[in-house]
């Protein structure tokens, strides 16, 4: 063991808007001892992620969050220090898919929440990224919960984004012609650069929409939607009649505590759906965690390939977290942000 001491992530404040490191509190307690087929993991990388704003609270979600003074939700991968489930053997590199492990240096676990990954495969971080929830939930969405028709043209927004750069890619492996949608010219350059995509739109240029419409010059078949209300004015024209659309997030609304104010949109987006006969889904990706398998046997050999590449922002150590998870929420840092703190 790399200490004595267990440190843990406490919320002790809900945030109001974007949240702050004073709504953290680092804790230290003994390290927890496995029981009868239980293991205990040494957490290596932890993942941060926008569903973790929403369990801390007053976040525009039905999501319930956790109690003041719980330690912070998280998936993460470790290794197996000692072992009473034969499973499991000490030295094994597992995932805790389900979350349970948390944002703390050590957890137990009886196996049911973890899965063995293969250090020698991808890197260790992919594990939380591309082949974690994050890239479930981006293959769910179009693999699942979707039905689109490979061949037209594919949007997706906060594109750059971890969610969204899975997506991008699994829809340019499908076929389609990918438009992504970003903030800024080094996310959208690195749409087009890094990731393949046939095109890609800054958001933020006063000629968006302009730009859009060029960019999808046959129209939106399908669309892959990680922001919400925000972009939807602007995507609404281009949609074609029968296209599909997921949501698969609302990071536009994520943070806002209030009814947001500015014109309501809600009239025009039910016109375009029964006039356009648009099929429009959301869903949860842990009502699919058992489609691991499949999920995992078509993107493993893509992302070891190198045909699906995963973009990592690392921070150093557990005790930054607090400082740096803010940041997620100001579209600073493109790709998946993980913790090391082994």
């Amino acid at each position: 063991m790399s200490s004595q001491v267990n440190r843990r992530i406490v919320l002790i404040a809900r945030p109001h808007g974007n949240p702050k490191a004073s709504d953290f509190q680092v804790v230290e307690g003994p390290i927890p001892v496995p029981g009868e087929g239980e293991v205990l993991v040494r957490n290596k990388l932890l993942s941060l992620d926008p569903f973790n704003r929403i369990l801390m609270g007053n976040a525009n979600s039905d999501q319930a969050p956790i109690e003041l003074g719980n330690m912070m939700f998280g998936f993460t991968v470790g290794v197996i220090e000692h072992s009473n489930n034969t499973a499991f053997t000490v030295g094994d590199h597992v995932s805790g898919f389900l979350g349970t492990l948390g944002w703390q240096d050590y957890a137990v676990s009886d196996g049911s929440d973890i899965r063995i990954v293969d250090p020698q495969a991808v890197p260790l971080a992919t594990y939380l990224g591309v082949l974690g929830v994050t890239g479930l939930t981006a293959w769910v969405g179009l693999s699942k919960v979707l039905n689109p028709k490979p061949g037209g043209t594919l949007v997706v927004t906060a594109a750059a984004g971890a969610v969204g750069s899975v997506a991008a890619q699994i829809g340019k492996l499908r076929g389609y012609r990918v438009v992504g949608i970003a903030g800024g010219p080094d996310k959208t350059r690195y749409l087009v650069e890094s990731l393949g995509l046939d095109a890609a739109v800054d958001y933020k240029a006063e000629n968006f929409a302009v730009k859009l419409a060029a960019a999808t010059p046959e129209g939106i078949d399908t669309l892959y939607d990680n922001v919400g209300a925000s972009l939807f004015p602007t995507l609404l024209p281009l949609i074609n009649t029968g296209a599909q659309i997921v949501i698969g997030g609302v990071m536009s609304q994520i943070t806002m505590t209030e009814t947001s104010e500015g014109p309501d949109h809600l009239p025009d987006i039910l016109r375009a759906i029964m006039y356009k006969n648009l099929t429009v889904r959301g869903f949860n990706v842990t009502e699919f965690y058992d489609l691991y398998p499949e999920f995992l046997a078509e993107l493993t050999p893509a992302v070891a390939g190198g045909t699906v590449i995963s973009t990592t922002h690392s921070i150093e150590g557990l005790e930054n977290i607090p400082v740096i998870f803010p940041d997620m929420f100001t579209g600073r840092n493109p790709g998946k942000m993980v913790a090391k703190i082994d």
